[in-house]
C-alpha cells in the first residue's frame, strides 16, 4: 500500500464513518433517519430516497414527498417498522415522520451505540496502519529503501493516522453533543 492509497482509505473510512453517524437518531430531524430505510415496492427493494424526497421540517418532523401514490404504503410500512420509534402520518403523496422527544435512558442508549461504531471504525484506521507499516518494513527487506527513508515513511504513516483518529474522535464529540442536546 503506497501512502496516497494510505490518504485516500482513510478518507474513505472518515466520510463511511460520517455517513453512518447521521444515521443516528438525536433530538433533531436528519434525512439520513429514513433516506435508506428499505421498503419493497414495485417487487423491488428500494430505499426511501428512491422513490420520494425529503425534507426537514423543524422541530421534530421529516417529510417525505412520495413520487408515486403506490408507493406510499410501502414508505409507510417501512418507516414504522424501522424501530427507531417514529410516529407516521400519512396525507395523499406526503408522508409526515414526527421524532419523539429522547428520554435521558435513550440519550445514554444512542451515545453508547455511537461510541460502539466508532471503535470499529478505529480498529480499521489501526488495520490500516498495520498494513501501511508491513508494506514499508517488506520493501525496507527487499532494500527498496533505505532506513531512514524507512523511519521517515512509518513517521509520514503515523502522522496520518493521528489526523484520522483525530478526526473520528471529533465527529463522535460532535455526534455525543449532538444527542446529549
Amino acid at each position: 500500500m503506497n501512502l496516497e492509497e494510505l490518504k485516500v482509505k482513510l478518507n474513505e473510512l472518515k466520510e463511511a464513518l460520517k455517513k453512518e453517524l447521521a444515521g443516528f437518531r438525536a433530538n433533531r430531524p436528519n434525512a439520513g433517519l429514513v433516506e435508506d430505510i428499505k421498503i419493497v415496492c414495485y417487487d423491488q427493494t428500494m430505499t426511501i430516497k428512491q422513490v420520494g424526497s425529503i425534507s426537514i421540517v423543524p422541530p421534530r418532523e421529516i417529510q417525505v414527498q412520495v413520487w408515486d401514490k403506490a408507493a406510499t404504503g410501502a414508505v409507510v410500512k417501512g418507516i414504522e417498522s424501522s424501530g427507531m420509534g417514529l410516529t407516521v402520518q400519512s396525507d395523499g403523496n406526503l408522508i409526515r415522520v414526527y421524532l419523539p422527544e429522547l428520554s435521558q435512558e435513550r440519550r445514554q442508549e444512542l451515545s453508547k451505540k455511537v461510541k460502539q461504531v466508532v471503535e470499529q471504525y478505529r480498529i480499521q484506521i489501526r488495520h490500516l496502519r498495520d498494513e501501511a507499516n508491513k508494506d514499508i518494513q517488506a520493501s525496507f527487506d527487499r532494500r527498496e529503501m533505505g532506513e531512514d527513508q524507512k523511519f521517515k515513511t512509518k513517521e509520514f504513516v503515523q502522522k496520518e493516522i493521528d489526523k484520522a483518529n483525530e478526526a473520528v474522535e471529533n465527529l463522535l464529540v460532535a455526534k455525543i453533543k449532538e444527542i446529549e442536546e
